[in-house]
């Protein structure tokens, strides 16, 4: 269904400070490409806060009727310990402190990352390409800055020349940032550099002898520099210019920054049209971030197995708690912050579980097609998810009157009420129906214990007990069927 057609959405553009009409290059057709993880460690919840809003603004595009590639890498290799372009590859870091190869730990922290996005109803994106599976591409790009003159090499190391590119273009045109309070603001280099001027960050490393991780290229055995992957892989995937590009704000400058100077310097073009950028999660007040150790993980959330929250929270709880907040605002997470999302989680489940009693009137007390309006509005300034919440929470008064007999909805009125809200609660914020869940394993309780309450009977000899629990159990869509390994059901 081509609903982007009568919804009009609009994008906060981090590179215009303004929200726009967004219009894709291509009608119909939606390029985003989405900064992943460097998986050295585990991701902590500050992380996932970036990753579930993109998860929701595919989706949302997809509802939309777009047809969406939806690229989000994977940084294993290339990414030092500061923006300085000094220190030691955090992967390979790890890799040294562990005593295990480096693509060891990229394997654990890439399967631990796809595992906790499963257990948060994350879609998978259409690509996920890592950094190392484009390394012949990323020394392609750096010979043709270099050709551009904008590059510059130094004992096997290569450069791009910050000051040479501003002279034409504007270094900073993301983050608002001028070159030359840059450069009044960097202390002088202190003459180890190979760096022309502090600003200039690395296209190519060469490796030093105890960098396991490298590659043969024209200027020396080394690694690409961390910026250059996102330029590689989301021009090829996506082309020269695209449409939507996203990640945390912590990467505006320099990352995307970098990323904006190297594409437009190879093609010419401007690379992305809108720029969108997550706001922080805080803990204790402070930034979440794993260097000062003041985070969480994920799935201590969902175990408990942790010294900050009272008790255990469900993954939906956690993605509601998300999308309370605006993308754009600071989000504190805490303990009594999950407790009241939990409430208003499982007052909206509950709702949505009454939706398939309710029968239709002869009239309606509620304007469906003003509601279904306001729900879309919400949806298409920003993504603008608290306020779409503010609505299904009308939704979930509606229902809680109808209970009580104080409101009705016709047939057709009621078909596309059910329709827009699972819509937006399951399909558009991927929450997931828990209480559903919960009565799906006590349905499974009840009849395994009438199972063994009906091999008693048999072996007692009762086989009239016996035909009656096996007879009524098929009057409620439950088939039994017995087998050498025991007695086991299904349900039509």
């Amino acid at each position: 269904m081509e609903r982007y057609k009568e919804n009009q959405l609009k994008i906060y553009n981090s590179l215009t400070k303004q929200k726009e009409n967004f219009k894709p290059i291509t009608d119909g057709y939606v390029g985003m490409y989405v900064c992943g993880p460097t998986v050295y460690s585990n991701a902590h919840l500050g992380n996932v806060r970036t990753f579930m809003f993109f998860d929701v603004v595919y989706r949302y595009l997809l509802h939309l009727g777009y047809k969406v590639r939806y690229v989000r890498n994977i940084t294993d290799a290339g990414h030092l310990e500061n923006d300085a372009d000094e220190g030691e590859d955090r992967i390979a870091k790890k890799a040294r402190l562990e005593e295990i190869e480096p693509m060891e730990v990229v394997q654990r922290y890439t399967v631990d990352f796809h595992n906790v996005l499963k257990n948060y109803n994350f879609l998978p994106p259409s690509i996920e390409p890592t950094a190392t599976g484009h390394i012949v591409e990323q020394i392609e790009m750096i010979k043709k800055i270099i050709e551009k003159g904008l590059a510059y090499e130094v004992n096997g190391s290569v450069y791009f020349d910050v000051l040479a590119y501003n002279k034409s273009n504007h270094y900073g045109i993301l983050s608002g940032r001028k070159v030359e309070d840059l450069i009044h603001n960097t202390r002088a280099l202190d003459g180890q550099s190979d760096k022309k001027n502090p600003q200039d960050f690395a296209l190519w490393k060469k490796a030093e002898e105890r960098h396991i991780m490298r590659w043969p290229s024209p200027w020396s055995d080394g690694f690409p520099g961390w910026h250059l992957e996102c330029s590689v892989m989301s021009t090829k995937y996506l082309g020269e210019s695209f449409d939507i590009h996203g990640g945390g704000m912590d990467l505006k400058f320099p990352h995307h920054e970098c990323e904006i100077a190297q594409s437009q310097t190879c093609s010419g073009v401007k690379p992305v049209n809108y720029w969108m950028h997550t706001n922080m999660l805080l803990l204790n007040s402070q930034k979440m971030a794993k260097s000062t150790g003041n985070f969480i993980l994920p799935n201590e959330i969902l175990s408990g197995e942790n010294d900050i929250l009272p008790k255990a929270f469900s993954a939906s709880v956690v993605r509601f708690f998300n999308m309370q907040a605006n993308y754009r605002s600071i989000l504190d997470f805490s303990g009594e912050a999950l407790e009241a999302s939990e409430k208003g989680h499982a007052k909206l489940m509950e709702a949505v579980n009454f939706l398939e009693k309710i029968e239709a009137s002869k009239t309606s007390t509620f304007d469906v097609k003003n509601w279904k309006k306001d729900c879309y509005a919400a949806m298409n300034d920003d993504f603008n998810t608290p306020i779409l919440i503010s609505h299904l929470f009308e939704a979930v008064k509606l229902i809680n009157q109808i209970k009580e007999k104080k409101a009705s909805l016709t047939s057709e009125d009621l078909l596309e009420f059910k329709n827009i809200l699972n819509n937006f609660v399951f399909d558009v914020l991927g929450l997931m129906n828990e209480n559903s869940q919960d009565n799906s394993e006590k349905i499974n309780g009840v009849v395994e214990l009438l199972i063994k309450l009906r091999k008693e009977a048999r072996e007692n000899k009762d086989w009239a007990l016996s035909d009656q629990i096996r007879d009524e159990l098929i009057e409620l869509g439950i088939q039994l069927k017995d087998g050498k390994e025991g007695t086991t059901f299904s349900i039509n």
